[in-house]
């Protein structure tokens, strides 16, 4: 059974949510503010499977708990929640370390979707790999992608650097992922915008660029002269494998 934390501020909906997800089997935690939040996020780095996780908190904000967990190297997948449904507000939910976002008011039927998408997201990354584990030794290795002295570990959610290993949010995974797929060639903002996080009108973009800063510092030797994640100036990015 899946454990689900809950933060919500407001009782008729953190009530709502814990009887609706426990409906579907759930185990649920309530936690009404953000400190909370944190501690028992940090306290133990299994306990939960996922987090709902409101913008608008009391003390610290949603933003700011995304931010402080993925500081603290917790990679829980966090759906959050917001009342703002500017780009600019998802984005920087992105940017925080969210790997899905839901606007208020919102359906619950959507919410349970949104919940079961990132929680099988999550199952596939671990399961696609021990499913090709029992390929020929010829077969292509998805869950793995190696180059130069790296390699990305979509199964166990991390880049490995020789000893060193830096594990990633499922959003920075699916966007690595992407990448990979589109080896060579170049990916527009736009593009990335629509088809990994979902968003689909125009938006500043500078929370993709931010995004970008934090995945060189996975991949590249020198973050700030990248040879594998490169600008294509006025389109977007592309990612190199094996730069001359």
């Amino acid at each position: 059974m899946s454990r689900i934390l809950v933060v919500e501020d407001e009782q008729h909906l953190a009530d709502g949510l814990r009887y609706n997800l426990e409906a579907e089997h759930y185990d649920v935690d309530v936690s009404d503010n953000g400190e909370d939040a944190l501690q028992r996020l940090t306290a133990d780095t299994s306990r939960y499977d996922l987090v709902i996780l409101d913008v608008m908190l009391p003390g610290i904000d949603g933003f700011a708990v995304a931010t402080e967990l993925r500081k603290a190297r917790r990679f829980v997948p966090i759906l959050m929640l917001t009342a703002r449904g500017r780009s600019e507000d998802v984005l920087n939910g992105f940017g925080a370390g969210a790997d899905d976002y839901l606007t208020k008011p919102f359906e619950l039927p959507i919410l349970l979707s949104r919940v079961r998408g990132l929680l099988r997201r999550h199952e596939w990354f671990r399961e696609e790999a021990a499913a090709q584990s029992s390929a020929p030794a010829s077969a292509p290795v998805a869950s793995t992608f190696s180059f130069r002295d790296r390699s990305i570990d979509f199964e166990q959610l991390e880049v490995r650097v020789g000893e060193k290993r830096m594990p990633l949010t499922l959003m920075e995974a699916s966007l690595l992922r992407y990448f990979v797929q589109h080896e060579g060639c170049p990916v527009r903002r736009k593009d990335i915008l629509e088809q990994v996080w979902g968003v689909h009108e125009d938006t500043d973009t500078r929370a993709i660029d931010n995004f970008i800063v934090r995945l060189r510092r996975y991949i590249e030797e020198e973050p700030s002269n990248p040879r594998h994640l490169q600008t294509v100036r006025g389109v977007g990015y592309r990612f190199v494998a094996n730069p001359e």
